[in-house]
């Protein structure tokens, strides 16, 4: 940064400057724990001396307390994938149901707001088809921030929710279903082959949804496909019909990196013989209200009965369970 040449490319110093940001981030983190055990061991040789039952109290709390961060801190190093420190693109569609399997995406949409913005998150809404009476279609959000896609790949699945219907006037209990698509918003220099402008069909509409009046009285909104593999991205979130394009493009690369890399898993599979379930109605995780409240993952058999906070983003203890389930995993 001290370089005379520093400032030339501007986009390349802001990335450095972020590179960096992050790295001092670890840096104090890691002081403040150290900080934190310096405090605890004086504490311990104060109630050494003194006796005081209050003391002990207050040492076991800030035990518990450092601890539970420690391994927050831990995992978040573990996170060492070639993409797991970018940002997250996140996908969201109803299953079949209407109305209500719709609701049920935008109830996970609010979930994942949420958790983003609790660990200080950036969220944008790339494109959004809003449901027929309520809820989604649709939804594209980009989650901007360090491990981000480390985070939320966690994620990616099929969402199953068991509630009393707020649509059904007989008050019976239904079923949806949604999944939840993740993938890393991949830098301009990875490799997923030549993306050629003939390949391309590149649709322009009017916006549509939440987004504000200005968006919505021109043709800014952007659809391409990617003709030969049938991929399709939008985007809605700018005002700028070419702002839409450039981050449209930035989704099929994703998009495209994610498919090479899905080939490639499954051409592993087929040589050790292995078999795998990618079926709708293969569920990552059950969000149970009636009759009782629970919330379980089915791959790490994490649970919980606090419905109420899962829903407003209090999701680390699943992703912490699924990413550590991951690391023990053998090679």
């Amino acid at each position: 940064m001290g370089a005379p040449d520093f400032w030339d490319d501007n986009e390349r110093a802001q990335k450095t400057i972020a590179d960096l940001n992050v790295i001092k981030s670890v840096v104090e983190e890691f002081q403040g724990f150290s900080n934190a055990f310096d405090d605890l061991q004086v504490m311990v040789e104060l109630e050494e001396e003194e006796n005081d039952a209050e003391l002990v109290k207050d040492i076991e709390t800030g035990i518990a307390a450092l601890v539970k961060k420690l391994e927050s801190f831990e995992l978040g190093l573990l996170l060492n994938q070639p993409y797991d420190r970018l940002n997250a693109i996140l996908e969201l569609h109803p299953g079949a149901g209407g109305t209500e399997s719709q609701d049920w995406a935008e109830m996970l949409l609010r979930m994942y707001r949420r958790w983003a913005e609790k660990r200080g998150y950036k969220v944008e809404v790339l494109d959004y088809l809003p449901g027929d009476e309520a809820g989604v279609k649709s939804v594209t959000l980009q989650i901007t921030g360090f491990n981000a896609y480390g985070y939320l790949k966690a994620e990616k699945g099929v969402h199953r929710l068991v509630r009393i219907s707020p649509f059904d006037a007989s008050g019976r209990r239904h079923t949806s279903f949604a999944s939840c698509d993740v993938m890393p918003e991949i830098e301009d220099d990875t490799d997923v082959g030549e993306i050629r402008s003939e390949d391309l069909k590149i649709d322009t509409y009017r916006a549509s949804g939440a987004g504000g009046q200005h968006i919505n009285t021109t043709d800014s909104a952007v659809r391409i496909t990617h003709i030969p593999t049938g991929v399709v991205v939008s985007c809605q979130q700018e005002r700028s019909q070419i702002k839409n394009r450039e981050k449209a493009m930035k989704m099929l690369r994703s998009k495209l990196y994610e498919r090479k890399i899905e080939e490639q898993l499954k051409h592993l599979a087929e040589i050790r013989g292995e078999q795998s379930d990618i079926a709708w109605g293969s569920q990552i995780r059950s969000y149970v209200f009636h009759p009782y409240s629970m919330v379980k993952d089915h791959r790490t058999s994490a649970e919980t009965g606090n419905v109420g906070a899962v829903m407003d983003g209090d999701l680390d203890t699943f992703i912490d369970a699924y990413l550590r389930h991951q690391i023990r995993k053998p090679e």
